[in-house]
């Protein structure tokens, strides 16, 4: 049984506007918004049900290419006028695709912060480097390699170091991405939990779009953290003093 916003008056008073239909399909679009709320009936039942005389309320437009909405909206906008009401689904959704955007600023902080610990051990580990290579690197000294060049052998190691595990991480980062939309209900079936209830989130699926700038983006930002990462333990090298390093040999 549906009831019109919209009621009838009689001499008993204000009547709600019903009418009772029977379901003879259901459809499901994987959004909630929609499968919870959106029922479609005839032309003519929905005329009687809302009062209209058989007339047309609304338009629904289907574009071929679904990015061009507001650019069409805004046009017709133009043309009709201020008689007529006009929306397009970037406009209904709009709060929606706007907590997407800080979801994904705040992603990419939280991917520089989990970086820049990755640079931290990188800091780290040539710091034991030198710390254990000390005295190797005063016998080089000695022999007369240059503080440039000791600064430069550790930056070597270091960028091999981060160019390693940034090819790394990006391949399983594409792979990853390429294959989301497999392994979110794998992991959700092996493990019995769901991570886009269907009754929180619009959407019930995890969708995924690779951006190759983006990639491109993250992967140099990635190296060029772990490569200043490396400047500090290859200064620190480059200073060694030969005889202070070799008196307890």
């Amino acid at each position: 049984t549906l009831i019109a916003p919209k009621g009838k008056i009689s001499p008993a008073g204000l009547l709600p506007r019903m009418r009772r239909f029977e379901v003879s399909g259901i459809f499901e679009m994987d959004m909630y918004e929609y499968d919870s709320g959106i029922a479609l009936i005839h032309l003519a039942d929905a005329a009687r049900l809302l009062d209209t005389d058989g007339g047309v309320t609304g338009l629904r437009l289907s574009l071929e290419e679904i990015y061009r909405a507001p650019l069409v909206s805004q046009q017709l906008r133009q043309q009709l006028g201020s008689s007529f009401r006009l929306s397009d689904w970037t406009r209904e959704h709009a709060n929606f695709f706007t907590a997407l955007k800080i979801e994904r600023r705040v992603m990419f902080v939280i991917l520089l912060l989990i970086i820049a610990v990755a640079a931290f051990n990188i800091v780290s580990t040539l710091v034991m480097v030198v710390t254990d290579k000390r005295a190797d690197v005063a016998i080089l000294r000695t022999l007369g390699l240059r503080p440039s060049q000791v600064m430069a052998v550790f930056i070597v190691q270091g960028v091999v170091i981060g160019f390693g595990g940034t090819v790394v991480g990006g391949v399983l980062g594409v792979l990853t991405a390429l294959n989301i939309e497999t392994l979110v209900p794998w992991v959700e079936n092996l493990f019995g939990i769901e991570f886009f209830p269907a009754s929180v989130y619009v959407i019930s699926d995890f969708p995924a779009q690779l951006k190759w700038p983006d990639v491109y983006l993250i992967s140099g930002v990635s190296f060029l953290i772990c490569l200043a990462a490396t400047i500090y333990p290859a200064w620190r090298a480059s200073r060694t003093q030969p005889a202070e390093a070799l008196r307890y040999e």
